[in-house]
């Protein structure tokens, strides 16, 4: 059986790291600091590293007469594996003339106890392998180690995107385990020239990346660009896909993400199919891929499962969507307040008629309408599955039919703030920019009438097409214009026209 033994920091340890060492330059002393011949010393120091660590599972075993010690992380592996495929073998092991290296060589060349077989040289490379569901064997008089994969933790199954519906593509989504996302982008893609190169990144967090491209497609400017940046980001912990996105866009003040996330493997597939990288994350299911083009947030994969005409029907309704989402509320109060002459005589009766009562001003109707939907949505989602639908549904009634039968709120506002808020869920990836610049413009509609309106959407346009991403304009291939690029733009052509030549993103850069 597996025993819990860790031994605790000593005192003068704990001193030294205190007074004479940093936090960062313990980390960079434990990562280069050798293994040593002796058992006991290793042991020792792993301990002293460990601090007292209750998860360090210590198992002292003889092999062939050589005193070893087996080193793994609880609830991380799997315990029937590492029982029946190491440690059974290894107690039948009898090598003549064993010593701690040639015990350690013979384990690694005959005997085949997992596929996945590291050989740690140091502290660091240990702990690392132990906190990543490897079993370490120390062997006395051995400098070196060997590890085992078993990994055997818990981890969650493969389920339906959440966040990327569809109604004919699979419904396969990526998880939270890095290798099991690998899986799923090599069983679509069998082709010999997909490269996934593992990394780890993060001092504290030691968190497996993955990049992935396609070597016969991918631009080897943009990939050394992006290593680059990989290699120069300074980051203790990488917990999700958005610690990475920042230093992969490199500019901060853009409105719009220059990198884009997704959940499915098979859209993943379609964009390293076209020149661009990949990069997985352990721990989160969001892939990043880079570049990303502005218009691909209103494609969607059902867009290729249907007739060109009716995908270029469906993706008109989203660009309309998106200027009804953003402009609809500004608009509306920027005519109602300056400029009324634009509505005709029926149409300005009834909206003259609804605000008479109202106690407060247009404007901050528009506000305070948003707002209360903003807060209603923010409870439902913080709020357990199991209530949060029920109260976003039974506030918003509640709230918005008291709001207007005691005429805090106009009819016609609620109706427009209404449709503004869902044609806003058509485009969800841009859900977060329509909801701030949505505000944005019913203060400039609200102050400035359709000048601030046309004001503000022209600052829009200027940092749209000011974003790049490693020399590629999100704007793409409109601005810049690419008649190639645009035959699944505006439109879809039929996917025989389109595998007539294979399109990268290589053509799209400046």
């Amino acid at each position: 059986m597996l025993s819990t033994e860790a031994g605790r920091l000593r005192p003068e340890y704990t001193e030294r790291i205190g007074n004479t060492m940093s936090r960062k330059d313990l980390q960079q002393t434990i990562e280069q600091e050798p293994l040593r011949p002796s058992l006991e010393a290793n042991l020792s120091r792993i301990k002293e590293i460990g601090g007292g660590t209750s998860d360090l599972l210590i198992n002292p075993v003889r092999v062939s007469g050589i005193p070893c010690v087996l080193l793994c992380c609880e609830g991380m592996l799997s315990t029937a594996t590492i029982t029946e495929l190491v440690l059974h073998p290894l107690m039948k092991l009898h090598l003549p003339d064993a010593t701690g290296p040639r015990l350690l060589e013979h384990i690694n060349d005959e005997m085949l106890l997992s596929v996945d077989r590291p050989v740690p040289l140091t502290f660091g490379d240990v702990f690392r392998t132990i906190n990543s569901g490897f079993a370490v064997l120390l062997a006395d008089g051995a400098n070196h180690a060997l590890a085992f994969g078993v990994q055997g933790y818990d981890k969650r199954g493969i389920d339906e995107p959440s966040s990327e519906g569809n109604v004919m593509g699979a419904h396969e989504g990526f998880t939270e385990v890095v290798r099991t996302n690998m899986s799923l982008i090599r069983r679509r893609m069998k082709s010999p020239v997909l490269v996934q190169q593992l990394f780890v990144m993060g001092e504290k967090s030691r968190t497996d990346l993955c990049l992935c491209y396609m070597s016969d497609r991918v631009s080897p400017r943009l990939l050394e660009q992006i290593r680059q940046d990989l290699e120069h980001m300074q980051l203790e912990t990488i917990l999700s896909s958005g610690y990475v996105r920042p230093f992969l866009e490199r500019r901060n003040w853009r409105i719009f993400h220059a990198t884009g996330t997704t959940e499915r493997p098979d859209v993943l597939c379609s964009k390293l199919l076209e020149g661009r990288v990949a990069l997985l994350i352990d721990g989160t299911p969001f892939a990043i891929f880079l570049p990303k083009l502005f218009v691909e947030n209103f494609q969607t994969l059902d867009d290729y499962t249907c007739k060109p005409y009716y995908a270029a029907f469906v993706r008109w309704i989203k660009y309309l969507a998106f200027f009804l989402a953003l402009l609809l509320p500004g608009g509306y109060t920027a005519i109602a307040l300056h400029h009324p002459e634009l509505l005709n005589s029926t149409l300005l009766q009834l909206l003259t008629e609804a605000e008479a009562n109202a106690p407060f001003s247009l404007m901050t109707e528009s506000i305070g309408v948003l707002l209360m939907y903003e807060v209603i949505r923010e409870a439902g989602i913080r709020l357990p599955k199991a209530v949060g639908g029920a109260v976003s549904i039974v506030a918003g009634l509640i709230i918005g039919d008291a709001a207007v039968s005691s005429g805090f709120i106009s009819t016609p506002l609620l109706t427009v703030t209404a449709l503004s808020v869902t044609t806003g869920f058509v485009i969800p990836e841009l859900s977060h920019e329509i909801t701030v610049f949505r505000f944005l413009f019913i203060l400039c509609g609200g102050l400035w009438g359709l000048f601030g309106i046309s004001l503000l959407g022209m600052v829009m346009l200027l940092n749209l097409c000011a974003t790049e991403a490693y020399g590629y304009p999100i704007t793409a291939p409109l601005a810049p214009f690419a008649p190639r690029a645009m035959r699944d733009v505006l439109t879809r052509i039929g996917l025989r026209r389109m595998q007539t030549g294979n399109f990268t993103v290589e053509e799209l850069h400046e």
